[in-house]
């Protein structure tokens, strides 16, 4: 049975579609990455808030790019890619504003509560930045080509390094940096498989995306690298965080510190694997590789918590 067919217009199916609850795996590894370079124990509440916020500001963004997708008409007949909740009428477009405004409030309110809670003033200025990324990222940066940095700085460097931020009283390390880079480049490899199925869509609509600048070839390669990047980097991460506990005369370095380190190893394995899929489809049948890096993603945010953990603990 067509899906369209048992999904009541506004109703509680179709607002659980437009969430896109498959990405909010990208919301939660983050913050459970920056939480785990933090030594137990550390605020219960505040992280709460903080991986509260992150999961409202993909809801949301999600919300924003089915909107203005669907108005710019990025969302044709011809879509590769998962139904869009305005497209299919699952969801009308005045109440899709309107959720897109109350998804923007809420956001704004748990941002108030992390800063009332933590202090520290500067954190009004990167939620401001948060919300303003989510709007800007759908209707002009994704189309000029800048959805990748974006994709690092608010899938990674942000959400790694300010929830280390807020548990830890306005500190900033080295591994905070690294891990949230490697979070960040890794999630990139979903928008990659996104925009290397959609080329050709993209190009019609006028969305210079990066694979519609450099062509198929350099895309798969850039996902490629991007996995074996994003693996090095965790990797970093922990060996200097045991480096400065070594050196800090606060931990001896021991075989599970070394297993540790090696966890990344995993994802590189996965990723390959992806990557060997990959190569072989075309069109729609790349869906099945977009939930195959999803996975793989959240396994990577999963096995960096672990090994930090481990480490730190």
């Amino acid at each position: 049975m067509d899906l369209n067919n048992r999904v009541t217009t506004n109703g509680l199916k179709a607002w659980i579609l437009a969430s896109r609850p498959k990405t909010l795996t990208g919301a939660v590894s983050p913050v459970l990455v920056g939480a785990a370079l933090v030594p137990w124990p550390f605020s219960i509440q505040l992280f709460a808030l903080c991986l509260l916020f992150a999961v409202v500001m993909q809801i949301d963004a999600n919300f924003v790019n089915d909107y203005y997708d669907y108005r710019k008409g990025a969302d044709r007949e011809d879509r590769l890619g998962p139904e869009r909740a305005c497209a299919q009428g699952w969801v009308t477009p005045w109440a899709m504003l309107i959720a897109i405004a109350l998804t923007t409030l809420l956001a704004c309110v748990v941002g108030l509560l992390i800063l009332v809670n933590a202090g520290h003033p500067e954190l009004l200025i990167v939620g401001g930045l948060c919300v303003a990324g989510c709007f800007l990222y759908t209707t002009h940066l994704s189309y000029m080509g800048w959805g990748d940095i974006m994709v690092i700085i608010f899938f990674g460097i942000v959400p790694v390094g300010f929830t280390y931020y807020v548990l830890t009283d306005g500190q900033w390390t080295l591994p905070v940096t690294l891990a949230g880079l490697g979070m960040g480049v890794a999630t990139d490899t979903l928008l990659i498989i996104n925009n290397y199925r959609d080329i050709d869509a993209d190009r019609i609509s006028g969305k210079r995306t990066l694979a519609v600048r450099f062509g198929r070839d350099a895309t798969l390669k850039a996902y490629v690298m991007c996995g074996i990047v994003a693996s090095i980097l965790a990797n970093a991460a922990m060996l200097v965080t045991a480096w400065e506990l070594i050196d800090a005369e606060v931990s001896n370095y021991a075989a599970w510190d070394g297993l540790a380190t090696l966890l990344p190893l995993i994802y590189t394995f996965i990723h390959t694997r992806v990557c060997l899929k990959m190569v072989h489809l075309t069109g729609s049948e790349l869906n099945s590789v977009l939930g195959l890096t999803a996975a793989s993603i959240f396994l990577y945010g999963v096995l960096l918590t672990i090994g930090m953990a481990i480490i730190l603990n």
